[in-house]
C-alpha cells in the first residue's frame, strides 16, 4: 500500500485500489477472476477449520424450540455430538459448506472491492473512506452472494441439524428438499439468509477495512500478517454481535418441517419466528448459541481474511 517516502495517511488512488491500472477488458477480467478465486479458496480454508463449531452452533440454536426439552451448553453439546455421532457428526455438512463458500463467499468477497471503489470519491480513497459507505458496499455484495447461493446454504443447515444419518450425502439432502417443496423449497429462508449475509458482510468487511486502515494511518503496524490478524479478530467479534439474532431465526426457519403445500409448520415468517422465540424462551433465546457463533464467525473471519490477503499478494492483487 505505501511506497517509500509516502506517509501512512495516504491511500492509493481509486485506479490503484480498484483494479489493474490498465483499462483493457482482458486485464479487468483477469483481475476480477483472481479476486473471485482467491476469495473462494480463502473462505473454503476457513470453512474446513470451523465446520465442527458450526455444527455445534446449529444444534444449540434449534434446541428447545417450542420451549421444551433440556438445554445444553457449548461444551456439553460438543461432547454429546462427539459421543453419539463420532467425528462424522462434527463434519456434517462439510460438502455443501464448501459449495456454499465457492458460490456465496467468492461472490461477496469479489464484489466488495469494486462496489466500495464505485461509491467512494478519489478524496475519500486517499484520505479515509466513511465507515457507512464501506458498510453499504459490504451489505450489497453479501446480499447478492447469499441470494444466489441459498440452496447450498439450506442444504448445509439441514445436514448439520440432522441427528443420525438422515442425509447420507449432499445430493440426498438436495433431493429430499426438492421433493418437499420443488424449486421454491430450495429458496426457503432466502429473505433471512440475505438479511443475515448483508449484515454479516457489511460488518465483516466494513469493520476489517476501517480498522485496518485506521491502524495504518496511526502507524501502529505495517501491511502484513500481524495487521491482517488483529483487524480480523476485531471484525470477527463485531460480526458475532450483529448476526447472532438473525442467524438463530434463519436456522429455525430453514430447519422447520413443512406442510404438504410447502409452508412451514412452526413459523409463518422471520418476524413470527423471532416473536415466538422471545415469547417462549426470553430474550436469551434470540442469542442462543452466541458463544458458538462467535467461536465460528470469529476464527472464520480472521482465517479467511488473513488467507485472502496472502493470496491477493502472491497473485499480484492489491491489499484490501
Amino acid at each position: 500500500w505505501v511506497s517509500p517516502g509516502c506517509p501512512l495517511t495516504e491511500r492509493p488512488t481509486m485506479a490503484a485500489a480498484g483494479g489493474p491500472p490498465s483499462e483493457t477488458g482482458l486485464d479487468q477480467f483477469i483481475y476480477g477472476a483472481k479476486t473471485f478465486f482467491t476469495g473462494m479458496f480463502a473462505a473454503q480454508v476457513a470453512a474446513l477449520f470451523t465446520n465442527p463449531i458450526d455444527v455445534v452452533k446449529i444444534r444449540l440454536q434449534i434446541q428447545g424450540e417450542g420451549g421444551g426439552g433440556s438445554s445444553k451448553g457449548l461444551w456439553r453439546m460438543f461432547s454429546h455430538i462427539a459421543q453419539t455421532e463420532g467425528v462424522a457428526g462434527l463434519t456434517k455438512g462439510i460438502g455443501p459448506s464448501l459449495l456454499r463458500e465457492a458460490s456465496y463467499s467468492s461472490i461477496r468477497l469479489s464484489l466488495y472491492e469494486p462496489l466500495r471503489n464505485k461509491i467512494l470519491t478519489e478524496e475519500e480513497m486517499r484520505d479515509g473512506a466513511p465507515l457507512l459507505k464501506k458498510f453499504l458496499a459490504g451489505g450489497t455484495s453479501g446480499a447478492i452472494g447469499a441470494g444466489l447461493a441459498n440452496p447450498a446454504d439450506l442444504v448445509k443447515v439441514r445436514m448439520q441439524a440432522a441427528v443420525g444419518n438422515r442425509y447420507p450425502s449432499t445430493f440426498s439432502a438436495l433431493k429430499e428438499i426438492y421433493q418437499e417443496g420443488g424449486v421454491a423449497g430450495l429458496y426457503r429462508g432466502t429473505i433471512p439468509t440475505v438479511q443475515r449475509a448483508a449484515i454479516l458482510t457489511a460488518t465483516q468487511l466494513g469493520t476489517y477495512d476501517h480498522v485496518k486502515h485506521g491502524i495504518l494511518r496511526l502507524g501502529l503496524l505495517d501491511e502484513g500478517v500481524p495487521l491482517h490478524f488483529s483487524s480480523g479478530v476485531v471484525a470477527g467479534f463485531a460480526v458475532a454481535v450483529t448476526t447472532s439474532p438473525v442467524d438463530t431465526v434463519r436456522t429455525r426457519l430453514m430447519n422447520q418441517p413443512l406442510c404438504p403445500e410447502g409452508k412451514g409448520k412452526l413459523y409463518r415468517s422471520m418476524a413470527d419466528c423471532a416473536l415466538q422465540t422471545v415469547r417462549k424462551e426470553g430474550l436469551v433465546g434470540i442469542y442462543k448459541g452466541f458463544t458458538a457463533q462467535w467461536m465460528r464467525v470469529g476464527p472464520h473471519t480472521t482465517i479467511s481474511l488473513v488467507v485472502w490477503e496472502f493470496l491477493r499478494r502472491v497473485t499480484g492483487l492489491d491489499a484490501i
